[in-house]
């Protein structure tokens, strides 16, 4: 058997075990392993990863492992000048669009009030998700994090926190949409876009108070839903509030 000396670097360690985070491992293996295959064994998906360097020297996806070798695994860097690094990362797509799991609903909503093309359904199993996401260009938000070790996955990202509040935070941070926040242009229910709608055209849909107190009013182009700034209107405000703070805050390193 042979084996070679791993070092995963900055948030790539929350998918480690506690004894291998933050220091060198021991991986041992059989053959000559592709080294995508060894980092996803050891549990990390490749779409986290942007740098390996094997010996100092930088790699792609497809190196083999012949043992005895130091591999140094990175995430994204956001700050650092390393082009001339081999980075594993796709290019961002020209448009940043979600599709997300079953599990991830709150989280897609958050997304939807800050202006996101976010798709969610309670019935979508992983395979319709990879499709839609490469059919449609989607980056792929998952807690499984098996979704994100398949193959075919060339965007995606699993949010570390359960609180679907904190994930938004996160998922702002880690995808740097700081300048693409856009709120209240799609509709909370169906992801479709909202567009500014006279008050005359709704006074016979909305209540008769609303109608006779509000002059502002938004529809979806899909579902056809009427919005207006109503008692829920602080609540909301509350979340684009904390998706703009975490825009403006750096990211968090740890050696």
């Amino acid at each position: 058997m042979r084996h070679a000396e791993f070092r995963f670097y900055e948030e790539l360690n929350d998918f480690l075990p506690p004894e291998k985070r933050k220091r060198a491992f021991d991986y041992r293996f059989d053959g000559t392993p592709s080294i995508k295959d060894a980092v996803e064994a050891v549990g990390v998906p490749h779409t986290e990863i942007d740098v390996i360097l094997a010996d100092g020297r930088s790699v792609g996806f497809d190196y083999r492992l012949h043992g005895g070798e130091r591999v140094a695994v990175y995430p994204m860097f956001e700050a650092l000048d390393v082009s001339p690094l081999v980075r594993l990362r796709p290019q961002p797509l020209r448009r940043t669009r979600f599709v997300v799991d079953v599990h991830l609903g709150a989280l897609a909503r958050h997304l939807r009030l800050i202006g996101f093309d976010t798709l969610w359904r309670n019935d979508l199993v992983d395979r319709e998700i990879v499709d839609i996401a490469l059919r449609e260009r989607r980056i792929i938000l998952t807690r499984d994090r098996g979704i994100l070790r398949q193959s075919r996955v060339t965007h995606g990202y699993w949010p570390r926190a359960t609180d679907p509040l904190v994930q938004l935070e996160e998922v702002v941070r880690a995808l740097d949409l700081g300048t693409q926040l856009r709120p209240y242009t799609r509709c909370l229910e169906c992801n479709g876009v909202l567009v500014p709608v006279e008050a005359a055209e709704v006074v016979a849909i909305v209540p008769p108070h609303v109608a006779s107190t509000q002059r502002e009013f938004t529809g979806c182009d899909g579902c056809g839903r009427i919005y207006w700034p109503g008692s829920h209107q602080p609540k909301l405000e509350a979340v684009v509030a904390r998706a703009r703070a975490a825009a403006a805050l750096p990211l968090h390193c740890t050696p």
